[in-house]
């Protein structure tokens, strides 16, 4: 009985600080959503690719925008919370959008360096997922 105890203070102590680690970064995940708006589609009928960023905040001073996957590899420099983007691009080959990540590196007077993931899709298709990760 002696050993029950500390056994299960440690299996609730490990339980709870799992549970604040993770509602801490849906804190952070929610936040960040709700102060990035990021796309990138493919118009299809233009041969282009529309990216857009907007931070709804107006708390971003410097925004650095990189399409991998393409020869050469695309990347600008925004200053500013917002940009709109439009790249010259052909379909994707047999390998699909997944090649040619768009990545976004966003200076936020709050926030700091946030790096900002997301892929291209078509026009007819739902937009893919963001990932955000703190710099």
């Amino acid at each position: 009985m002696g050993k029950i105890i500390p056994i299960i203070s440690v299996i609730v102590i490990t339980v709870l600080a799992g549970l604040f680690f993770y509602d801490s970064g849906s804190v952070d995940k929610e936040l960040l959503n709700r102060t990035f708006s990021v796309d990138a589609v493919y118009l299809g009928s233009e041969g282009v690719v529309e990216i857009s960023f907007v931070d709804n905040t107006q708390k971003t001073d410097t925004i650095i925008l990189e399409v991998l996957g393409l020869q050469p590899s695309f990347q600008k420099t925004y200053s500013g919370s917002s940009f709109t983007e439009r790249i010259p691009f052909t379909p994707p080959d047999k390998y699909g959008w997944e090649i040619h990540p768009v990545i976004i590196l966003a200076e936020n007077q709050d926030l700091g360096l946030i790096e900002i993931k997301t892929e291209i899709h078509e026009e007819n298709e739902p937009e893919k997922p963001v990932i955000f990760s703190k710099q």
